[in-house]
């Protein structure tokens, strides 16, 4: 972790949005915005442009969304994370847009400071969603029939049993204390699985293994 402040791009086709959290960020010396998009493609040629540590993104934008620009984004060679910015009672996109890669995801009518502190945290490295909550939210959006039609399983190789045990209890919403505790492990045990199967499976954070464990029939959805 270095003293410098995390850079920050906004990509929103809303100005008042922008403006809103170019502000509020002035006042916080430990993030700077480096940029501002209005359109998906912007957000793409910026994170080339100016390197920032995360990307906050609107899904709905005019031309290439936001989860298209997600994918270009987290495909490419730049090391930015994305943040979604939606409107989490009417879109339905936001679980496509984890699936792109996002980090995570906070809503436009959430407190400003919990903005910022979700910025901070996809910035360190970790999933936004504690893990009880992403559990429920991933769960909402899996079980959407217009987000995510039934499709078979997918199989999950390469990896040990007790990975596979341990990706189940990630996917329903297990924190790894909790993992310990129920493979009667430790805790340092446990976040070393858990950091194997971000390496394995190539996933970008804890909310992905999540994904791969519900698209793997290993978690099965409450009805």
């Amino acid at each position: 972790m270095t003293d410098r402040p995390v850079r920050v791009l906004l990509a929103d086709d809303q100005p008042l949005v922008r403006s809103g959290l170019r502000v509020i960020m002035a006042d916080h010396p430990d993030l700077e915005v480096v940029g501002e998009a209005a359109t998906g493609a912007e957000a793409v040629q910026l994170v080339g442009d100016v390197s920032p540590d995360v990307v906050v993104m609107d899904i709905r934008m005019p031309g290439m969304d936001g989860i298209e620009a997600t994918r270009w984004i987290t495909a490419g060679p730049a090391t930015a994370r994305v943040l979604v910015l939606t409107t989490f009672d009417e879109d339905d996109h936001v679980y496509g847009a984890l699936r792109a890669g996002a980090s995570g995801f906070v809503v436009k009518d959430m407190a400003l400071d919990d903005i910022l502190a979700a910025i901070r945290v996809v910035a360190a490295g970790d999933a936004l969603i504690a893990p009880g909550v992403t559990r429920r939210l991933i769960a909402d959006f899996v079980g959407h029939p217009a987000v995510a039609p039934k499709r078979a399983p997918r199989p999950v190789e390469g990896i040990t049993e007790r990975e596979r045990e341990v990706l189940t209890l990630v996917g329903s919403g297990r924190s790894n204390t909790e993992i310990a505790e129920d493979l009667f492990i430790t805790v340092a045990t446990a976040k070393s699985h858990v950091s194997r199967l971000l390496t394995k499976l190539g996933a970008r954070d804890r909310v992905q293994l999540v994904i791969t464990a519900y698209e793997a029939g290993l978690v099965t959805l409450p009805r």
